[in-house]
C-alpha cells in the first residue's frame, strides 16, 4: 500500500508538534519527509519550500512592524493609563456587580481592540492585567473567567472582523490561500461565512461568566517586589496602599503622551483602511510617535527591535507554514488525497465538515497557531470541499473556523500564553488548569459546533 506523502508530512509535523519540538522544525523537517517520499529529492523540496518562503515574506514584515507599533504604543504610557483609571473606579465604588462587569466588558474590549484598532496583540496583557490582580482578588474573581475574557477577544476578533491580524488572518492568508487553491474569492465576505462561528464563540463566554465561574474564588493577596522579583504577602492596608499607588501611577502618565497614543492609532487604523495594508498602517502609526517625540530618535532602534522580538516567533512560524504548503501542492498527492477521503465519507457532507474541523483542532493544537495552519488545510480542504459540493462561503467557513479551532485551549498558542503571562505574576495561576483547560472547554466545543452548522446551512 502507497502511502500518501501529504498524509505523512502532516502526521509528522503534527506528532513532533505535539512531541514539543519546536514548530519551526517541525514543519520543515514534515515538508522535507512529504517531498522525499513523493519523490521530489532533496533540491525540488527545497526549491518548492524556498518559493512558498517568498509567499509569506509580506506577512512576516507586517507582523514585525505590528510589533514596534505595539512596543511604541506601550512605551507612551497608554496601557498603564487604562489600568490606572479601572482600579480609581474600583477604589471608589467597593465591590458592586456593576464595577465587575464593567471590568469584565473593559477587559473583552481591550482584548478586542488589541487586534485591530489597537493592533499590539498580548502586548497590553502584561501591562494591564498584573496591576489589576489585587482588585481582581479583593472582588474574589476566578482568574479563570478573566482567562476565559482575554482568550475570546483575542480569538473571535481576528477571525471575524477583517481589520489588523483579522485583515492578516482572513484576507492575506485565508482568502489568498483559498483562492489560489481554486475558489473564486472575488465575492465572499468573509465577516458573513465567519458569523455563526463567531456566535459560538460568544455562547462560549456567556457560558464562562455566567455559569462556569460565577462563584467566588479566593486567592491570597500577594504582589510582585519588582526590584528583589520576590513575592510578598500584603495586609489589607498595604493591599489599599497598593491600589491607590497604581491608579495614582496613571495619572503621573503625560497626558500629551496619552494624545499622542490615540492620534498615532487613529492614524494607524485610518490609513489601513484606506490602503488596505496594514503595512503601511503601523508604519504610518509608528512615525506618529517618532515625529511627535514620544519615542525619541535615540530610543528609536531599540524600541523598533524589541517590537521585532515580540513577534519574530509567529512571523517565523508563519513563513515556515507557507513553505510547508507549497511542498504539499508540489508532491501532486493532493488530489489521491481528497479523491480518498471522498470516497471515505460516501458523500456524506455532515460527516465530512466533522472530520475536517476535528482535523483542524488536532492540528492548530499541534502547532500553536492559527495563522499558521491556514495554508496547510486550504491546499487539502479546497479541493475536498469542491468535489463535496460545499457552496465557496460554506468552504471559507470550514476552513476559517477549522484554523481558529484549537487556538483557544493549546499550551502552544499565544492566546492561552499570554493571559497566563499576567495572571500568574504571583504565581497563583496555572497554565494548564487554569488558561488551556477551560479555554478548550468553552471556545473549541461550541466553535465544533458552530461552524458544523455554518458548513450545513451555508
Amino acid at each position: 500500500m502507497t502511502i500518501n506523502a501529504v498524509l505523512l508530512a502532516v502526521v509528522i509535523m503534527l506528532g513532533l508538534s505535539l512531541a514539543r519540538v519546536h514548530v519551526v522544525l517541525s514543519l520543515l523537517i514534515g515538508a522535507l519527509a512529504g517531498g522525499l517520499i513523493a519523490g521530489l529529492g532533496v533540491t525540488d523540496t527545497l526549491a518548492a519550500f524556498q518559493e512558498g518562503i517568498r509567499n509569506g515574506a509580506q506577512i512576516a514584515l507586517s507582523y514585525a512592524l505590528l510589533g514596534a507599533f505595539a512596543v511604541a504604543i506601550a512605551h507612551s504610557g497608554l496601557p498603564q493609563s487604562l489600568a490606572g483609571a479601572v482600579i480609581k473606579r474600583i477604589d471608589a465604588g467597593g465591590t458592586s456587580g456593576m464595577i465587575k462587569y464593567t471590568l469584565f466588558a473593559g477587559l473583552v474590549m481591550m482584548s478586542c481592540f488589541s487586534q485591530n484598532l489597537i493592533p499590539i496583540h498580548i502586548a497590553f496583557i502584561p501591562l494591564l492585567v498584573p496591576p489589576l490582580l489585587l482588585a481582581f482578588n479583593r472582588m474574589q474573581i476566578d482568574r479563570r473567567l478573566i482567562a476565559c475574557l482575554i482568550t475570546f477577544g483575542l480569538v473571535t476578533t481576528y477571525m471575524f472582523i477583517p481589520y489588523g491580524f483579522g485583515d492578516i488572518y482572513l484576507n492575506q492568508i485565508m482568502l489568498k490561500n483559498v483562492g489560489e487553491a481554486g475558489i473564486d474569492v472575488s465575492n465572499i465576505s468573509v465577516t458573513k461565512a465567519m458569523a455563526i462561528p463567531a456566535l459560538g464563540m460568544f455562547v462560549g463566554l456567556l457560558t464562562a461568566v455566567f455559569i462556569s465561574y460565577r462563584k467566588p474564588r479566593q486567592y491570597k493577596q500577594l504582589a510582585i517586589d519588582k526590584e528583589a522579583h520576590d513575592v510578598v504577602i500584603e495586609s489589607a492596608a498595604v493591599e489599599g496602599d497598593a491600589l491607590s499607588k497604581t491608579a495614582a501611577a496613571a495619572q503621573t502618565q503625560s497626558k500629551l503622551k496619552t494624545l499622542v497614543a490615540i492620534v498615532a492609532i487613529v492614524t494607524a487604523f485610518v490609513v489601513q483602511l484606506y490602503t488596505d495594508s496594514l503595512l503601511l498602517g503601523s508604519m504610518f502609526g509608528f512615525g506618529v510617535f517618532m515625529a511627535t517625540g514620544v519615542v525619541k530618535w535615540s530610543e528609536a532602534d531599540t524600541v523598533f527591535n524589541d517590537g521585532i522580538k515580540l513577534m519574530a516567533m509567529i512571523g517565523f512560524i508563519m513563513i515556515t507554514a507557507q513553505g510547508f504548503a507549497e511542498v504539499m501542492k508540489a508532491t501532486e498527492q493532493i488530489q489521491p488525497l481528497v479523491d480518498g477521503a471522498t470516497a471515505l465519507f460516501g458523500g456524506n457532507k455532515a460527516m465530512a465538515a466533522f472530520i475536517m474541523l476535528l482535523l483542524g483542532l488536532i492540528v492548530t493544537m499541534g502547532i500553536g497557531s492559527s495563522f499558521s495552519t491556514i495554508p496547510i488545510l486550504a491546499a487539502i480542504y479546497v479541493p475536498l470541499c469542491l468535489s463535496l459540493g460545499f457552496s465557496p462561503l460554506a468552504t471559507v467557513a470550514i476552513i476559517g473556523t477549522a484554523g481558529a479551532l484549537g487556538d483557544a485551549g493549546s499550551p502552544a498558542s499565544d492566546s492561552t500564553l499570554g493571559p497566563t503571562s499576567g495572571l500568574n505574576v504571583d504565581g497563583q495561576h496555572d497554565h494548564i488548569k487554569d488558561s488551556v483547560v477551560p479555554t478548550f472547554i468553552h471556545y473549541n466545543i461550541p466553535l465544533l459546533a458552530f461552524g458544523w452548522i455554518a458548513a450545513m446551512v451555508l
